[in-house]
């Protein structure tokens, strides 16, 4: 049986694990201090491509965390990894957020935001700035069969209010419209976790991803070879439990359950 105390690195989901929407949970700030008191460490991962590593170290400076960027694994730096691997496209639609075009733009990614002569792929990430001129230009690229990657699966966003359609959403919709699926850089692939590990230092055995979602976060885990924690504070439930996919290692009401665990409290 793994034990959580032998754990090093915790890779955390961002949204419904450490805070909801802007309202930090209050176990958050304790489990890290008490992370990093022990000479472990942590990395945010989030599949939110909405926003950059910048927006997030602002977001959670106005939590009371201070965070450097290292310490951020994003789905858009999964997929501006992905699309430096390979051959590079003449042109990328990017239908997002103007921070995710500029992301990839600044990773040197030739982008645009119109439906021009040259574009052979279709980028897509959270977008909280759609519109249905953006809807008609991917469907009309799909139709003419350009390449189709998607930052994120997740169907949706959590706010203080409920949630918001996400990228997995949309790309449904698209489907529809279409009949094209894209190819998925974000959780659950197990890129981020594998790159987090990587730039931590830290191997696989001393590594738990720690998330509120079983289709993302924890399936995330599960294909990178860790240990996974599931968190009830966001979107999950104890009844996905019951609906079969990937099974964490963990379940735990919260990271303040999470940390006693870990410090061998109960």
């Amino acid at each position: 049986m793994p034990c959580l105390g032998d754990k090093e690195l915790f890779l955390l989901d961002m949204d419904g694990t450490i805070y909801l929407d802007r309202d930090l949970f209050p176990w958050t700030i304790p489990f890290l201090e008490a992370v990093k008191v022990r000479g472990c460490k942590y990395r945010f991962l989030t599949n939110n491509s909405s926003k950059s590593g910048q927006d997030y170290i602002d977001k959670l400076a106005g939590m009371g965390i201070r965070a450097a960027r290292e310490e951020f694994v994003t789905s858009v730096d999964a997929l501006i990894a992905d699309l430096l691997s390979r051959p590079p496209y003449r042109l990328c639609y990017v239908f997002g957020t103007k921070s995710f075009k500029g992301q990839l733009r600044g990773a040197g990614i030739p982008v645009t935001d119109r439906r021009e002569e040259g574009v052979d792929c279709l980028v897509i990430g959270f977008d909280t700035e759609l519109t249905f001129q953006k809807l008609e230009d991917a469907c009309i690229l799909l139709n003419r069969g350009v390449d189709f990657v998607a930052a994120n699966p997740d169907w949706v966003c959590p706010t203080w209010y409920g949630s918001v359609p996400d990228c997995g959403s949309v790309c449904e919709m698209l489907f529809r419209a279409t009949g094209r699926r894209p190819r998925v850089l974000g959780k659950p692939r197990p890129a981020m976790a594998k790159l987090a590990m990587e730039r931590a230092g830290v191997p696989p055995e001393r590594t738990v991803m720690v998330g509120d979602r079983l289709y993302t976060d924890i399936a995330a885990g599960v294909n990178a070879g860790i240990d996974t924690a599931f968190v009830l504070s966001g979107e999950g439930t104890r009844a996905d439990l019951e609906g079969g996919g990937a099974c964490p290692t963990w379940v735990f009401e919260d990271i303040a359950a999470l940390h006693r665990a870990w410090a061998g409290e109960e």
